[in-house]
């Protein structure tokens, strides 16, 4: 009897499992880290024509054309280097502000010494964006 009981909520939680795991496949998550935090200034296609592009002091660069003005390779390192701070971006705020915010750093209670869990987490963000902004060069 109670064999019974278990089985067909187990029955419906798989299925339910097995049919939503479709729809988590589709999501990209370069494309929506990109949207959350970069679309503003840099539009959402990157070509530098965000909604806020009327109070920026500087003109948002195009980051489709990132690989063409690097002789047609993608400075993977440098776009890395940008978002988490390592390469100062005027326009992107001092590094204990930065537009983003925590997103793609340590918070000041965690720089001293940060987690694992929230290292990997900064870097996955990082490179979900690097790799979105690969895919989106233009030819």
């Amino acid at each position: 009897m109670t064999k019974g009981l278990f089985k067909w909520p187990m029955i419906a939680t798989l299925t339910i499992a097995w049919s939503t795991s479709g729809h988590a496949q589709d999501i990209d998550v370069g494309k929506a880290e990109f949207q959350s935090s970069c679309a503003a200034c840099h539009g959402t296609d990157g070509k530098g024509k965000g909604p806020l592009v009327g109070v920026l002091k500087s003109a948002a660069p195009d980051l489709t054309m990132l690989a063409k003005r690097n002789s047609g390779v993608f400075p993977v390192n440098a776009v890395y280097e940008m978002i988490d701070g390592r390469r100062q971006v005027v326009a992107h705020g001092t590094r204990d502000m930065p537009i983003w915010g925590f997103r793609y750093m340590p918070s000041p209670y965690e720089a001293v010494n940060p987690s694992p869990a929230t290292e990997a987490a900064i870097r996955i963000r990082i490179l979900a964006i690097v790799d979105y902004l690969n895919r989106i060069q233009e030819k």
